[in-house]
């Protein structure tokens, strides 16, 4: 008799584990639009470096390039 009250026992107290994390485990639904809003700022900022890390150096590349040709050019006029 005193081992099925220790099994009734065991059993409750396993389904009360499992029902509390399984609650613990879900969202609200503010909590789940919370957690959309975080990942599509990650989101954002991610591709924007990326965006900016492939842009940069190509447009301070450029300007270099571009000055260094005018320095040329206004030595050549000044040679003439």
């Amino acid at each position: 008799m005193l081992k099925n009250y220790w099994e009734v026992f065991l059993k409750t107290k396993i389904h009360f584990i499992f029902a509390e994390t399984k609650h613990a485990i879900m969202f609200d639904f503010d909590q789940y639009l919370g957690f959309l809003a975080f990942l599509t700022i990650l989101t954002i900022g991610f591709w924007l470096m990326i965006f900016l890390v492939s842009i940069i150096p190509y447009w301070i590349g450029g300007a270099l390039i571009e000055s260094i040709k005018l320095k040329r050019e206004a030595k050549k006029n000044e040679k003439k």
